[in-house]
């Protein structure tokens, strides 16, 4: 076992938080209990089809366990989260803890199998290991490294069915009918699917019994064993309860599962956006009409707006309620005043730690006054701003809007903006840094 948890240092918050909020106090019903989480990570992903362990697979740019630890960090009643590993990635998933500001983590090297590793994650929790220097628990979580989008709920559902039952289990309905094949290859019968749930994570335990059903475990269960609900059952006799999943309890096994992933991940943190701009509620500018279109384009997302006067107090509380997505409405006569503004206070503030912050500085265009290749060469500079800002996971783009122009072009110049945004946000290309778009 590693000496002591790791990212024990960490900030107070492990970082943002995409749904659920944990309050300043636990669960009333989870206060009184004292709850660990066994997280068994030493799989290979044989069927991902990848090199790469899927549990380290990048989403966003960030390894798929990263998220999953996340969801656990923030259920503030979990006070111990112990990650089995292997030896070859120990290394590896001590980087990620730290670069991801993960905290209340232990690290304990995997087993060859999915049952050793778990059991070496319990070990590191029980009284009699003479090297332990975590407390027995009196509920265990155990869940999957590659299921990221588990809620507090379900956690909440599983402990407390457990300290009542002595185990629990996540469930969901079969998709597909389950049949046996007999020797030869023929079908010899089926299961009747409406009888019969999917198991599922995460699941949970009186920590003495699953401590007691793997301490009495078979090499054969050891091995070969998927089920920790059935290994409560044949060596400790409990009966777990059963209690019925959402469908985000799904697990990441194939390559395709993580464009899914992403894909969740990115429509999760573009439900709000930002828009900065430093002008008084009640003056007349172009940004208002802009803010309005985006409102309307984006009925389904939350749009606020701040400025970046009076150091900022409005904009960072904005960025404590964990906002990604940003577009910068530049007044001033320096082009890029308030964007660089904008982008210190993210910097300073540590959002785009764990997710890409998209950030869009938007120019306006008066073609009666301004020579349209002179402002496109002051705006450039743009792309030198965005390398530099991606390297703390800022995504920086620009959009160019016409203005003025007769009410008719100027309503679709700002639609076309509008549409240009709600695209850029949604999809957070990379492939879109340091561009100027023009509306």
């Amino acid at each position: 076992m590693e000496p002591g948890p790791l990212g024990a240092a960490g900030p107070l918050e492990p970082g943002p938080r995409v749904r659920g909020v944990c309050g300043a106090a636990p669960a009333a019903s989870a206060s009184s209990l004292a709850v660990a989480a066994v997280l068994p990570a030493g799989g290979s992903g044989e069927r991902m089809g990848v090199p790469t362990p899927k549990q380290f697979c990048q989403v966003l740019e960030r390894p798929l366990i990263s998220y999953t630890l996340q969801a656990l960090e923030r259920v503030c009643w979990i006070k111990d989260i112990v990650v089995s590993v292997t030896r070859e990635n120990m290394e590896a998933m001590k980087d990620i803890i730290q670069k991801y500001q993960h905290k209340r983590i232990s690290l304990v090297e995997a087993g060859v199998t999915r049952h050793r590793s778990i059991f070496n994650g319990l070990k590191a929790l029980a009284e009699d290991q003479p090297d332990s220097k975590l407390l027995k628990p009196e509920v265990v979580i155990i869940h999957d490294a590659v299921r990221p989008f588990v809620e507090e709920d379900i956690l909440l559902k599983v402990a407390t069915a457990a300290k009542e039952h002595g185990a629990a289990g996540a469930i969901r309905p079969l998709v597909s009918t389950v049949i046996s094949p007999s020797a030869d290859g023929c079908l010899d019968h089926s299961l009747e699917r409406a009888r019969h749930r999917a198991s599922e994570m995460p699941q949970a335990f009186l920590y003495d019994v699953i401590y007691a059903a793997y301490q009495q475990c078979s090499d054969y269960d050891l091995e070969f064993g998927t089920e920790c609900l059935q290994l409560a059952l044949k060596y400790c006799h409990v009966k777990a309860k059963l209690v019925e999943g959402s469908p985000d309890l799904w697990k990441v096994t194939y390559k395709r599962d993580l464009y899914a992933a992403e894909s969740i991940i990115k429509e999760r943190i573009s439900q709000h956006i930002c828009i900065v701009m430093d002008i008084k509620e009640d003056e007349e500018h172009v940004g208002r009409h802009l803010e309005e279109m985006l409102k309307n384009e984006l009925n389904h997302v939350k749009v606020t707006s701040g400025p970046l006067c009076h150091a900022g107090r409005d904009l960072q509380q904005i960025i404590l309620e964990q906002c990604y997505s940003f577009v910068c409405v530049n007044v001033m006569t320096s082009e890029f005043e308030e964007t660089q503004k904008l982008l210190n206070m993210i910097k300073e503030s540590h959002l785009s730690v764990l997710y890409p912050v998209v950030v869009i500085s938007v120019h306006f265009l008066d073609y009666k006054s301004v020579h349209f290749d002179h402002k496109m060469e002051n705006l450039m500079q743009i792309r030198e701003l965005a390398k530099e800002v991606k390297e703390r996971n800022i995504l920086l783009c620009g959009l160019l809007i016409y203005y003025p122009q007769d009410e008719q072009k100027l309503q679709d110049s700002l639609r076309q903006g509008a549409t240009i945004i709600a695209t850029l946000i949604k999809e957070r290309n990379s492939a879109f840094i340091g561009q100027l778009l023009v509306a």
